[in-house]
């Protein structure tokens, strides 16, 4: 009986170590995924409801693309500012 236990005890331990494992690989799955849209909104909140020209989505793309300084001075070329554009650029590649 005592190695019962102890088998039980570790089966239950296993199955809280793999619930934790895979709850906390699906909270961090979103978040590893590029994000244009977000991008986006960003620019878009800043324009007040306005949509998002298209040179404003092709910075946003090079952005995702890991092309930091590229998203940053398309952007700024496209009429948002620097904090707005260096924040949405900052999220394209999450």
């Amino acid at each position: 009986m005592r190695t019962s236990t102890r088998t039980s005890t570790r089966i239950a331990s296993v199955l809280t170590g793999l619930t934790l494992a895979l709850g906390g690989a699906a909270l961090a799955a979103p978040a590893a995924h590029a994000d244009v849209s977000a991008c986006i909104n960003a620019v878009e909140r800043e324009l007040r409801g306005g949509e998002a020209p298209e040179s404003i989505r092709t910075a946003c793309s090079a952005g995702v693309s890991g092309y930091h300084d590229q998203c940053v001075s398309g952007l700024t070329k496209g009429g948002v500012t620097d904090g707005t554009a260096v924040s949405a650029c900052r999220v394209a590649p999450n």
